[in-house]
């Protein structure tokens, strides 16, 4: 009698999946989660990426890396992009143009990469608007993959309005903005503040035609994609998902929060040596941990706000600046004379890489001032550290109503003009979410949170819901 087990229909049943994130670690990195999580489910991953930028991601857990093929795109090189440019890391935000100029180019080498791997499905972020037309033609199904939460892509629009096509959209002036859109139906404090969209609306201004929209992007990568994942889930969000769905007609499926792990080990390491040995002679949960991610660069005037404002809070903290935007960033910012010799011993700065997850794993951290960059927020939930937030880029603003809406961060004061804050402003926040008992629902919040948006089983329902989606709906046989 013939066995039951046919080994080509357990073949058959494994999907094969391409990653294509932008060049940014704020989204590489969500990426490389899920992939891992794809990858144990049994399933194969080819992550393409730029050389260094491969170079630069942790390290893939051994049982994991024979299911995840990273596969090196090498970057078309564009006048004014520097040679070894190739992450927004390594660039002044003004320059990141060029990088995306950079990208597009690659639209001829990823068909050939997609032709020659023919997987079932290819996962894409925002800044590929070309790929779409391209995996229809060879007949391979399209995820758009948001790696931020739904409700700031509800505020932003339908395809219609993402690009820009004219009649759909009412909203002329920065003003606009910071009301609720005539699409979102339930009330809401989501929108943006003043100073964020005329930001963004100058940041538009000043741009040339050397590229495409960020809006543009987003609303063909989503137009021409078969399903819309996002990095979010219906215990954080359960009515902005809801009306994602309406909004764009077509399946919206969470992947939960995808929290970071496995960057690489640094027990060793004498640097982290160094700055856990000062962690380990704080209190528990008294230090502040600060950093505005890889894009986000305060000015100089709000630095010197940031770092007196933690000098007059008399909390330990530990700062991870960055001075400046790789190597062609001219506006170097520094820090008040005197500011580090007044805090020595209570303070550390420090401008090289540090273990953001080890850090804020460490027992003596109690709350982060953070830009609200989403992987950020979700690593502060993920260890149960208290938000403190000052956004500057994009959408971090739209992230911190979210937050401050369900009481799970402070934002910190500032001027609805032109985005300006105190030193004072800045010490009183930190105080508040840190020590006193009026800000103890920020404190109680976060651990509430924490059991909710990064436990494992709540995680791993999400993942298998996701992979069963892609296992039942690829267009290939």
């Amino acid at each position: 009698m013939e066995s039951m087990t046919n080994p080509s229909m357990e073949t058959a049943d494994k999907l094969h999946v391409v990653m294509f994130p932008w060049l940014a670690f704020g989204h590489m990195i969500p990426f490389l989660e899920l992939s891992k999580v794809i990858a144990q489910k049994g399933h194969t991953v080819s992550f393409v990426c730029t050389p260094r930028n491969i170079d630069r991601l942790p390290k893939l857990p051994p049982n994991l890396a024979p299911l995840i093929n990273l596969v090196k795109l090498q970057l078309p090189k564009v006048d004014k992009l520097p040679d070894n440019a190739e992450s927004t890391i390594d660039l002044p935000y003004d320059e990141v143009k060029y990088l995306k100029m950079a990208y597009d180019q690659l639209q001829q080498p990823m068909t050939q990469i997609l032709a020659d791997l023919a997987p079932d499905w290819v996962i894409y972020d925002f800044a590929p608007y070309w790929l779409g037309p391209i995996t229809t033609r060879l007949g391979i199904s399209s995820v758009y993959f948001r790696v931020t939460i739904a409700a700031s892509a509800c505020f932003l629009g339908p395809v219609q309005v993402l690009k820009g096509l004219s009649g759909e959209d009412d909203r002329n002036t920065p003003e606009d903005f910071t009301v609720r859109p005539k699409w979102i139906p339930f009330k809401s404090n989501i929108a943006f503040r003043l100073f964020e969209i005329k930001r963004i609306f100058e940041d538009a201004a000043t741009a040339n035609d050397e590229n495409v929209p960020v809006t543009y992007r987003l609303g063909a990568g989503i137009g021409a994609c078969d399903v819309l994942a996002v990095r979010s889930s219906y215990e954080l969000e359960p009515e902005w998902l809801k009306l994602l769905e309406e909004i764009h007609q077509k399946p919206i499926i969470p992947v939960g929060q995808l929290p970071t792990t496995g960057y690489d080990s640094c027990d060793n390491d004498e640097a982290w040596i160094e700055m856990k040995e000062w962690l380990d002679k704080q209190p528990q949960r008294s230090v502040v941990y600060v950093a505005f991610g890889s894009e986000a660069q305060p000015s100089q005037a709000e630095l010197t706000e940031i770092a007196l404002g933690l000098e007059l809070s008399e909390l330990p903290f530990f700062w991870v600046l960055r001075i400046r935007r790789g190597m062609p960033d001219s506006e170097v910012i520094q820090l008040p004379d005197g500011f580090e010799e007044r805090t020595k011993g209570r303070g550390v700065i420090c401008t090289s890489w540090a273990p953001q997850l080890k850090i804020l794993s460490h027992d003596s951290v109690g709350g982060f001032l953070s830009h609200s960059g989403w992987s950020s927020v979700i690593e502060a939930i993920q260890f149960e550290k208290s938000l403190i937030l000052l956004s500057f880029l994009a959408d971090t603003g739209l992230i911190a109503r979210l937050l401050e809406e369900k009481k799970m961060a402070y934002l910190i004061p500032r001027d609805e003009q032109d985005g300006s804050f105190t030193r004072d402003s800045v010490a009183e926040s930190l105080r508040l979410v840190m020590v006193e008992d009026e800000g103890r629902v920020y404190r109680d919040k976060v651990k509430e949170m924490s059991g909710l948006l990064v436990d494992r089983a709540i995680q791993d329902k999400y993942v298998n819901n996701f992979v069963e989606y892609l296992k039942n709906h690829r267009q290939r046989s």
